[in-house]
């Protein structure tokens, strides 16, 4: 019986048309052939796509006839495409991670939209999330962060599934040697210059030294970060109705809601009196719902600095009092609103409304 590697079929439905996504790389190769010999079993249609990033000259040229040729060999259609990743960078000033990975799920979403494929494949491997979700940790993401690479990411139409999360990248190249089996190496992987190289190369091995089983531990709480958000999500989903309210409050009573087109979805409030009942977690995530609302994400510290301005945790730089006001670097502004007189009869509560800025980019954390 020839040699088969493990991967996870569960979200995978006789009738679908997959499309995995070659690099030419050993996860790649190893998860193509992998579907080819289960794709009668499956009772799936298999295709593959292929893109030159512009990067590497000649090394890519050759990974991109490495891939075609893998395809003809066994009869499996490839979409090709070509993209400028410097192009990208100079345009977006994104970093050149960024911009190959944002210009590969472009063209991944554009199959699924167009109709040809119901699902794209990813070859990522446990090592790859273990890296990732060390990566996350020196960063100080927050929780939706630590969950790291998701096994299913649900698109408008369509998916895209990592069949290939708990299987470690030793046991895919001893998967293909054992079939004789030829990959592609990116040059670039050896750079300490990226900092998921230096993780990969330096910081992992030294951190087994103390946790041999460290990349299915830091998978681990990929997983339990990942359910946890998704609990978390539920729980917001239900409250935020009830909490955020757009535009401003007005003395006298009632909201004032911009009329200008798209400017209605620049200011939302939250009543004070509404988060005090709310414990510190739940606080926070409300906060931070509200800041995702006008399309900034905050940082931790940013965050902190929004509660001091409500009034629930301490900072010698932020007045906690009606009328104060807080720039902060994500383009938001945030007005701490008077209480109106006790005797208006539909009066405001003191509240917190915060503003997006104009011309100012929001950054993620």
């Amino acid at each position: 019986m020839p040699p088969t590697l493990p991967f996870d079929r569960s979200q995978i439905q006789p009738g679908d048309r997959l499309c995995a996504a070659l690099s030419g790389g050993a996860d790649s190769v190893a998860l193509l052939l992998t579907l080819h010999a289960a794709r009668e079993s499956l009772g799936i249609g298999l295709s593959a796509v292929h893109v030159h990033h512009g990067l590497r000259g000649e090394e890519a040229d050759a990974d991109q006839r490495f891939v075609e040729d893998l395809c003809i060999a066994h009869d499996i259609p490839l979409h090709l495409h070509q993209a400028s990743v410097p192009n990208r960078v100079a345009q977006t000033h994104e970093t050149i991670e960024e911009a190959a990975r944002n210009l590969r799920y472009e063209i991944f979403t554009t199959l699924l939209t167009s109709g040809h494929a119901d699902t794209i494949l990813t070859a990522h491997t446990l090592d790859d999330q273990s890296e990732t979700v060390l990566l996350k940790i020196l960063r100080g993401a927050w929780t939706e962060g630590l969950s790291a690479i998701h096994p299913t990411i649900t698109q408008p139409k369509g998916k895209i599934l990592r069949p290939f999360l708990q299987t470690r990248r030793a046991e895919i190249e001893s998967f293909l040697k054992s079939i004789n089996q030829p990959w592609r190496e990116d040059s670039t992987n050896t750079d300490t210059a990226y900092t998921r190289n230096k993780i990969r190369h330096e910081l992992l091995p030294q951190l087994r030294a103390y946790n041999p089983n460290l990349d299915q531990t830091l998978a681990n709480m990929a997983e339990l970060a990942r359910e946890e958000e998704s609990r978390w999500q539920t729980e917001l989903n239900r409250l935020l109705p009830q909490l955020l309210l757009p535009g401003k409050p007005v003395r006298g009573g009632g909201r004032a809601v911009s009329t200008t087109p798209g400017r209605s979805h620049s200011e939302v409030s939250i009543e004070l009196d509404r988060l005090r009942p709310l414990d510190p977690a739940l606080r926070r995530r409300v906060l931070r719902a509200a800041a995702r609302q006008l399309g900034a994400r905050l940082t931790f510290d940013e965050t902190a600095r929004l509660l001091a301005l409500c009034g629930f945790r301490a900072d010698p730089t932020v007045a906690a009092r009606t009328g104060s006001s807080l720039h902060l670097p994500s383009g938001l502004r945030a007005d701490r609103s008077p209480a109106n007189s006790a005797s208006t009869a539909n009066n405001n509560p003191p509240a917190i409304t915060t503003t997006r800025r104009q011309n100012r980019g929001s950054r993620g954390c």
